[in-house]
């Protein structure tokens, strides 16, 4: 699974806004691996990201990143 898969994800979906736990189980790829590619595509200025608390199981509330595709 590369940059791309997650690239094309959040193409398909716009307007929506998503941690890295909803893409890794959209995509059925391993969360570390998502991370990485979310932080490339962070990097090269492709996404657009927030911090945002989240209820995270079983940790409970947690600031979290959340990723949308960049217009």
């Amino acid at each position: 699974m590369g940059q791309q898969e997650v690239y094309d994800l959040l193409r398909k979906y716009r307007t929506k806004w998503f941690n890295a736990r909803d893409i890794a189980k959209l995509l059925d790829a391993s969360f570390n691996t998502v991370v990485g590619n979310l932080k490339r595509l962070r990097k090269a200025g492709i996404v657009v990201f927030k911090k945002a608390y989240q209820v995270v199981e079983p940790a409970g509330k947690r600031l979290v990143y959340l990723y949308k595709f960049k217009k």
